[in-house]
């Protein structure tokens, strides 16, 4: 029972839709659920850097801190941004909302093509660094293990992968519970470490990093656009930072202030661990390897390879990179499902399962990125190119949106509240005049030109790179919205209709003529048969029709028809020649119905087909196609264009005969 259970509902008990609102997070969940992306980015975004800098020389991995520095301003920058907006936006503030609400919506599709590629490149990205790290800290724990191969490297992560899609299917409390060890563990472990190597800095007892391979050698000598690809691969610190203000719903009441104060911890926490990694870095004389990572090298100097903090730490950083992707997760299928319901992308990202989850957008988030996995054979190197550009080009529109949001209020009179709604009457924001409306105007002026700046840096610096590839998806992803978008327009103005439109056509009288498609007078034709006999209310011409195919068969059913007295229950037997045997049976079926349908432009028909099968077993339903013919298939498949012609099957199960016919004993 327990077993058959566990089949039938694999990711836990079912849930009803009114506890929706029972899946909400408090902080200490919401954090690790829709932060890890934004905390592991501290993981490799110094080490990022110091990759570019050591293209000119180790002399030169001083410059990261000035770059970390105008990086964490950036940061600071975007957390008060978008804290106006969560507060503008309660409802959902991500940057496809308010690029909609406020920009229109081309500019929407751009946000919103930009953050699903995102997502998927985060997934890809922080499974595959984790993977990284783990490999490098159990090269350095136990030396005799060699660092991971490819392959060995692209099966982990996949397997990785899998378990996030489980996880996430299981539903939102349920992850955020199951994910928020490692990340409180990863700010433990790395706060520890960050303490530990700043106390023995300030002391003088901080030793230098030793025994690193696999170093990077200078190659070209310091310029300016050095140094520019260098803040470019450090901004990857702030992606992730967005995630918060796209899942606002999830959080508990009150949602905005919970989802702000949560931001401004997490900004907290990123920006103190990326300037200590930092500082650490070019403290111990971190180098910038292919083999072993910075945090790595950090640990190992700080602590001992041996020491149980040093453990801590890589494991920890590869738990947070993991868990990191979480984010993804838990805002890809609910921008997936904003979009679908404005007719973006297919209406079925809009459904939630039985864990009130978006199940379908989770498992193509987890298709999309186990290809980029394979793919790229879980290379980080090779990832990072592709990855910010989205993120940073959805931060541009969506402070731009909000510069005319606050146009926007700036016109509202005081004590007036203006609502404003989106497709399906989803109320997306309310316009209440604010006395502070010019410098929130000129924070989120900053942060536009401070995002389109970075994005095109990012673009130049990144494009040889393989950043042109996502140059190249993001419009092409653009134009297929459009074309989806422009499908449900026009199967909207094809199908809808007036209520005046309405009334008139349901008043109009309709002509049907209903075929009952008869081989024999057996036992999986008879209710369907029964069906047509007391149909007699209904005001439609009623036919059973046969093909002829063979004599001796066709003779005994007129006989049966006669002798049982069933045209005398209002049912003609119509018998069609066939001039080509069995093989023609769907052409002379069809000729019959086409020329009923000729003779009036008016009538509809309708055609039952009597199907059957030996047993409810998946095998019976394959073994009856197999050895029978398929007739209704092919059938329905012949009138699939024509919308005066309904083809209808009639099941019947083979060995439900006995309770047929006890039926008709009772009534005798």
């Amino acid at each position: 029972m327990a077993r058959g259970w566990a089949i039938r509902h694999p990711f836990g008990r079912p849930l009803r839709r009114n506890e929706l609102s029972h899946q909400t997070l408090p902080k200490r969940y919401a954090l690790p659920v829709f932060a890890s992306d934004n905390l592991s980015s501290v993981a490799y975004a110094t080490e990022e850097i110091l990759i570019v800098l050591a293209l000119a020389g180790s002399a030169y991995f001083a410059d990261a801190r000035w770059i970390s520095g105008i990086i964490v301003g950036m940061i600071v920058v975007l957390l008060v941004s978008y804290r106006q907006t969560i507060f503008a936006y309660p409802n959902g503030a991500g940057a496809y909302i308010v690029s909609r609400d406020n920009l229109g919506k081309g500019p929407a599709q751009v946000a919103g093509a930009s953050l699903l590629m995102d997502y998927i490149l985060t997934v890809a990205v922080s499974i595959s660094a984790g993977v990284a790290n783990f490999s490098s800290g159990v090269h350095q724990f136990v030396p005799n293990i060699p660092v991971f191969n490819d392959e060995v490297r692209v099966a982990i992560a996949v397997s990785l992968l899998a378990m996030m899609w489980y996880v996430n299917k299981r539903g939102v409390r349920e992850s955020g519970r199951a994910f928020s060890i490692p990340t409180y563990f990863f700010l433990t472990s790395v706060f520890i470490m960050l303490g530990a190597g700043l106390f023995r800095a300030f002391t003088g007892d901080l030793n230098q990093v030793q025994d690193v391979k696999d170093v990077i050698e200078p190659t070209q000598g310091i310029s300016l656009f050095l140094l520019i690809r260098a803040f470019a691969s450090g901004s990857t610190a702030v992606t992730g930072i967005e995630a918060i203000s796209d899942g606002i719903q999830t959080f508990r009441e009150p949602k905005s202030r919970n989802a702000a104060n949560t931001m401004v911890i997490m900004a907290a926490f990123v920006a103190v661990m990326f300037l200590g990694i930092t500082h650490l870095a070019i403290e111990t004389g971190a180098q910038a390897s292919h083999s072993e990572t910075v945090i790595s090298q950090i640990g190992r100097t700080v602590f001992t390879p041996h020491s149980p903090f040093y453990i801590a730490v890589i494991f920890g950083t590869a738990a947070i990179l993991i868990m990191a992707a979480n984010t993804a997760f838990a805002d890809f299928p609910r921008l997936a499902a904003f979009q679908a319901g404005d007719g973006f992308l297919p209406r079925w990202l809009l459904d939630r399962d039985n864990r009130l989850v978006f199940g379908v957008g989770i498992s193509v988030l987890s298709f999309a990125a186990g290809l980029l996995i394979i793919v790229y054979r879980a290379e980080v190197s090779s990832l990072i190119p592709l990855y910010a550009i989205g993120v940073f080009l959805s931060f541009t529109l969506s402070q731009a949106g909000m510069i005319v949001h606050w146009q926007r209020v700036r016109h509202v009179p005081p004590g007036q509240r203006i609502p404003r709604y989106a497709a399906g009457n989803m109320l997306v924001t309310t316009l209440e005049y604010d006395p502070r409306w010019p410098w929130k105007m000129a924070i989120c002026t900053i942060g536009t030109i401070m995002a389109a700046v970075v994005t095109v840096i990012f673009a130049v610096a990144k494009f040889t790179e393989g950043a042109w590839i996502i140059l190249v998806v993001i419009p092409t992803l653009v134009f297929l919205l459009s074309r989806i978008h422009a499908h449900y327009q026009n199967v909207e103005r094809e199908i809808g209709a007036e209520e005046v439109d309405i009334k008139t056509y349901l008043q109009r009288p309709v002509r049907t003529l209903q075929i009952l498609v008869v081989g024999d007078l057996n036992k999986h034709t008879l209710p369907a048969l029964r069906e047509f006999v007391h149909m007699s209310g209904y005001g439609g011409i009623r036919q059973a029709v046969h093909v002829n195919v063979d004599e001796e068969a066709t003779t005994e059913l007129k006989r049966q028809w006669r002798d049982l007295g069933i045209d005398a229950m209002g049912v003609q037997l119509v018998v069609l020649p066939s001039h080509f045997g069995a093989g023609d049976v769907i052409g002379t079926l069809s000729s019959y119905v086409h020329g009923a349908l000729s003779i009036d432009p008016e009538i509809r028909v309708n055609v039952v087909i009597t199907d059957w099968a030996t047993s409810t077993r998946w095998w019976g339903w394959l073994l009856t196609p197999a050895l029978h013919h398929l007739t209704g298939a092919r059938l329905r498949l012949a009138f699939l264009a024509e919308d005066r012609v309904t083809v209808t099957n009639y099941r019947y199960l083979a060995g439900s005969s006995l309770a047929l016919f006890g039926d008709l004993d009772r009534t005798a």
